[in-house]
């Protein structure tokens, strides 16, 4: 099976994007951790999938109102619980 365009769907689409988020761990991020990959991964998908169709502010406005009134607790960060110094 050696087919690597059908319509609209090719293979260059992903060998972008996968080089995008390379450069974003090695270039944006320090110490990416296994735990997180899946977030690092989603804010990739978000700015790959809005590179054409919004502007660096429409897209601010966009992520803040979807963030906006949520938490993100420390366990929920990072799978640990808080230390107290007592």
């Amino acid at each position: 099976m050696n087919e690597y365009v059908n319509g609209r769907v090719h293979t260059q689409g992903i060998e972008n994007f996968w080089a995008c988020l390379k450069r974003s761990l090695a270039g944006t991020y320090v110490a990416v951790e296994p735990f997180h990959m899946d977030a690092y991964i989603d804010e990739q998908v978000f700015r790959y999938n809005t590179r054409k169709t919004h502007s660096d502010e429409t897209r601010l406005a966009k992520v803040l109102s979807q963030v906006a009134g949520r938490r993100l607790t420390y366990k929920e960060l990072t799978g640990k619980e808080v230390q107290t110094a007592f």
